[in-house]
């Protein structure tokens, strides 16, 4: 993808806190990499690694909760890295770093305390999306979790959590990557776009070298009935709350 040609609209997340642009067209960032950055459990001083960053959201986000951290975005499209650097520099972020690169193929960038991903989830079997971004971002074979969560892994000190989003569905195959990568899966968090119906997003959090038994945590409502955000997710979505896994 030519970089000069691709067109870009100005915003924000997090209710005006992060200055965010992105492409006009193709894949545009959701709620996802706001849930991603709000349950990374990083401390000032720490490193974070993000595998498929895009335009940078969720590290912005990252950022813009925890400060002084150090943070590495890997991503195959340099469009998208360009985006990225751009929107690091205009919130005056020099400490979060992107690359164009394939995830499963990084050279050494040293260790990290924390690894995190909203991977390609869609089965490849499914319709193709007709924009290339948008196929590259969501469509994947099942042995994608496990390359992603192995080269993410390896990246990862002792310890280290690996948290990755995604649709319920992902699940089965996703938690089977995180034992065979030596992050055993530790929590999963549903979230519920309403009371009632089934949760479209979750969050996966596994830790390097645990033992820690799995835990099926109570979900969290996205909207209330009325149609906004329900008061927990603002909190998350608007004003940059963490989330404990």
């Amino acid at each position: 993808m030519d970089t000069a040609a691709t067109e870009v609209t100005d915003g924000h997340l997090l209710a005006g806190k992060v200055r965010f642009a992105q492409p006009r067209r193709g894949f545009r960032s959701s709620l996802e990499p706001v849930l991603l950055a709000a349950a990374i459990p990083a401390r000032s001083g720490q490193r974070v690694l993000e595998g498929g960053s895009g335009a940078g959201a969720t590290l912005l986000c990252l950022t813009a909760r925890v400060g002084d951290i150090a943070c590495l975005g890997i991503e195959r499209d340099p469009a998208a890295v360009e985006i990225a650097r751009r929107n690091a520099a205009a919130n005056s972020w020099p400490h979060i770093e992107f690359r164009a690169a394939d995830v499963t193929a990084l050279a050494d960038c040293g260790l990290f305390d924390h690894a995190c991903a909203n991977p390609p989830y869609h089965i490849t079997s499914g319709t193709p999306s007709p924009d290339a971004s948008r196929r590259t971002a969501k469509q994947a074979d099942a042995e994608t979790f496990v390359r992603w969560t192995t080269a993410l892994a390896h990246w990862l000190r002792p310890r280290g959590t690996l948290t990755f989003v995604l649709p319920p569905a992902a699940l089965p195959v996703a938690m089977r990557s995180f034992v065979a990568a030596g992050c055993a899966p530790t929590a999963a968090l549903p979230f519920w776009p309403r009371e009632g119906q089934p949760a479209r997003l979750l969050l996966l959090r596994g830790v390097k070298g645990s033992r820690a038994p799995f835990r099926l945590l109570a979900g969290k409502v996205l909207h209330a009935s009325g149609g906004d955000f329900s008061a927990e997710a603002q909190q998350i979505l608007r004003e940059g709350a963490a989330l404990e896994l």
